[in-house]
Order: C-alpha cells, then sequence, then structure tokens
C-alpha cells in the first residue's frame, strides 16, 4: 500500500460504508494497575494464564490453517476472464490448478502450481493442429508464516470463503502473457492488444466465493494502478476435479445490458464480520437488509440496513447512482462494475483520494449463483490503507 499510504491526508468525516476498527492494547496493558509488592503474585498468576491462552489460540491456529489447506487442496480446471473497469471482456485464458499439502501441526504448507494453456505459436505449421502447451507458475507457498506476513488471508472456514492480498499482480500478468501471447511473448512492458497489470499497483486484493450447489469457486481480483484508480477485474472460474467440466461462461452476452436485473429488489441476510488475519475473530454478527432500485428519474438507489446480532445497533447507509451501461456510480464516490453469470465487483472510485482525506473504503465482490441468493464477500481499509477487516453476507431475496 506503500503507493498510496504516503499521500498527505486531511482529516474529514468518514462517510459511506460502515467501519468498525478494533483498537489493539499493548502486551502490558494493565501493569500500572499493580502498584504494591504484594500483586507480583496475581502478576505471575495472571502472565501464566496468558500463556496457556496463548498456547489454546495457537492450536486454534494451526486447525484453522489446516481447514483452509483443506478447502484448497485438489485439482481446479477452470478460466481465467479479464474484464476492464467498464465490465467489457478482454481477455479468456484456459488455467489448471494444482494444490497439495505437506508437514504437520504449524509446519504445515500449501503448495500451489498453475498451468496456463497457450495459444499456438505464429511459426506452427500451417494445417497441423498441434498439441496444447501448457505454461507453469509456482505460487508461493501458504503456511503460518506467510498467511499474516504476506497474504493477510481472512477466513471464513463454515462458510467456505476467504480474501487475501498480493504485493504485486506477477502472477496474473505471467497467466495474461502466457495466456494470450504465448511463444510469441517478447517480454516488452506493453504487446499490442493485450492490456497488463501495473508494475507497481497500489492494491491487488482476491475474494474468493465457494459455490454451494457444486464443487466450484470464484475468485475475483480487484487491480488498482498506482494512482488508486481500478485498472482491470480479473475472475477464475474453477471447478474440482480431473475430468473436463462444463463450466459457466462470463464471456459477453446479448443480454449484457440487463446485468443489473437479478439484483433489483428487496435482499434479505447475514452478516459475519471478521478482523484481519486468517485467525481473526469475529467483531460482529448481524442481520441485513438490502434494496436495490431504480427510482422514476431512472437512479439507482441502494439502500442497507444492518442491525447487530443483539439488536443493540442499527446502521443504514443509502446511495444515489447512475448507471452508463455495466457501470454503476454511486454519489459517495463508490462504483459496481457489472459482469457476466450474475456477478458484480465494487470499489472507490479512487482509493487514492480516500486515503488523502482519511477515509476508510472497501472492495466487494459479489456472487449471484442461482436466482434468488446472493453471497457477497467485502474487504474493508482503514484511511491508512490498511486492511482491517472482512464481512462475509448471505442473503435471499424476498
Amino acid at each position: 500500500m506503500a503507493a498510496i499510504s504516503s499521500i498527505s491526508r486531511t482529516k474529514t468525516p468518514i462517510r459511506g460504508f460502515p467501519v468498525y476498527v478494533s483498537k489493539s492494547r499493548s502486551g502490558n496493558g494493565h501493569a500500572s494497575f499493580f502498584r504494591r509488592p504484594q500483586i507480583q503474585a496475581a502478576k505471575f498468576s495472571a502472565a501464566v494464564s496468558r500463556e496457556q491462552q496463548n498456547r489454546r489460540e495457537e492450536s486454534m491456529s494451526v486447525d484453522t490453517l489446516q481447514r483452509f489447506l483443506d478447502l484448497n487442496v485438489g485439482r481446479w480446471n477452470g478460466s481465467l476472464f479479464q474484464f476492464d473497469y467498464k465490465g467489457n471482456l478482454l481477455q479468456k485464458v484456459t488455467t489448471k490448478l494444482v494444490a497439495s499439502s505437506y508437514g504437520e501441526d504449524e509446519l504445515i504448507s500449501l503448495i500451489q502450481t498453475l498451468y496456463i494453456r497457450q495459444p499456438p505459436a505464429s511459426t506452427s505449421i500451417s494445417g497441423v493442429d498441434p498439441e496444447p502447451e501448457w505454461a507453469e507458475y509456482k505460487i508461493k507457498e501458504t503456511n503460518m508464516f506467510t498467511v499474516d506476513k504476506y497474504l493477510q488471508i481472512e477466513f471464513f472456514p463454515k462458510e467456505r470463503a476467504f480474501t487475501l492480498r498480493y504485493q504485486t499482480a506477477g502472477m496474473l500478468d505471467y497467466v495474461l502473457r502466457q495466456g494470450v501471447l504465448g511463444e510469441d511473448d517478447t517480454g516488452e512492458e506493453s504487446p499490442k492488444n493485450l492490456k497488463l497489470p501495473s508494475r507497481q499497483p497500489s492494491v491487488v486484493c482476491e475474494n474468493c466465493l465457494y459455490s454451494q450447489d457444486k464443487d466450484m469457486r470464484a475468485r475475483a481480483f480487484h487491480i488498482m494502478d498506482p494512482k488508486g484508480v481500478l485498472e482491470m477485474l480479473l475472475i477464475f472460474i474453477e471447478e474440482k476435479g480431473h475430468g473436463v467440466t462444463l463450466l459457466p461462461s462470463l464471456e459477453n452476452s446479448k443480454d449484457s445490458t440487463n446485468r443489473l436485473v437479478p439484483f433489483l429488489g428487496r435482499w434479505k441476510g447475514h452478516s459475519i464480520r471478521k478482523r484481519s488475519g486468517v485467525y481473526g475473530a469475529t467483531i460482529a454478527e448481524a442481520y441485513t437488509v438490502a434494496l436495490l432500485e431504480i427510482d422514476e428519474k431512472g437512479q439507482v438507489i441502494q439502500d442497507i440496513t444492518s442491525t447487530t446480532s443483539d439488536g443493540d445497533i442499527t446502521t443504514n447507509v443509502r446511495w444515489r447512482g447512475c448507471i452508463y451501461e455495466n457501470l454503476v456510480t454511486f454519489d459517495g464516490g463508490f462504483q459496481i462494475t457489472l459482469l457476466p453469470g450474475g456477478m458484480y465487483m465494487g470499489c472507490p472510485c479512487d482509493v487514492a483520494k480516500n486515503v488523502a482525506e482519511s477515509k476508510s473504503f472497501h472492495l466487494e465482490f459479489c456472487w449471484l449463483e442461482s436466482p434468488g441468493k446472493r453471497q457477497r464477500l467485502v474487504r474493508t481499509y482503514d484511511a491508512e490503507g490498511l486492511a482491517v477487516s472482512s464481512t462475509y453476507i448471505f442473503e435471499t431475496k424476498i
């Protein structure tokens, strides 16, 4: 986030999506309350209790990581779809992902190798149908060290969803080069007819949602350029198995102008918010009611009400916006790109502006896999541009 976090900031009220940021305490935060020698025994007892608690948390952390690995292990056949910020399909690349694990307890690791189908080279013999060539990419191992330091994974085990970050877009750059150019790639920075992600993007965020009906998943990537503006959107649609699968296509369809229609109406659901980190505890659960409609003036109205599970706090956010083709832009500085396949991806119109004005922001991925049911995954960042929490929402239309 260095590309945007260094921008000067002016304090302004935070508006838009409600954000809850927990304040951390130092490890010796209670030491100032112990003033007499006879309290030393109590301090020692408290230290022992903390150590025991830390051991329990470590055990739970290993268990959570193991569940994350189990969810990802296997052979995943699929395709990568690249869209511009307006939702227009740019490229489609066939991929295979093979994931396995090794080690035990705190030494467990996830190994992933991505295979990218290359197009025939320009030097191929005319009239001959060559066997497809596959390029190989080794993904950085996932283990107890990398999940927090590099990936900053936030994992929802029961809901089968997770979100994580990448420090660069190197993997996606490689997939596009090999899948579109193949052996004809000369290594130039801006190849003709191929849009590549920036070398130094300000944000690379992956939101992953698993199908509730099939052994299938959608991994959606937001890529923001160095200035904090949405550069492109990429989605892997993958199904687990060894055979040839018929995955839903995200290629442009004739009804692309009606991509908003499936999301219109009133939605009722339940949300779970967790603080940053794969082992982050649940901050809060809430009941949600979301309304999306078009008024008589043609404006898009989004109204979201969230009530905590204990009923003590209710929050309402109402936005007005306009739609042009497949891009919805709201007055609050938030935009939604409507995609094929019952999906949309949302982000600020200008992340750098949010950071400069000390405003929090969020990135969202929504998947309406079947009519009347949808999943949403929201990753929230604070005014410094650092990920602080993620929220999973499941909703049904009422």
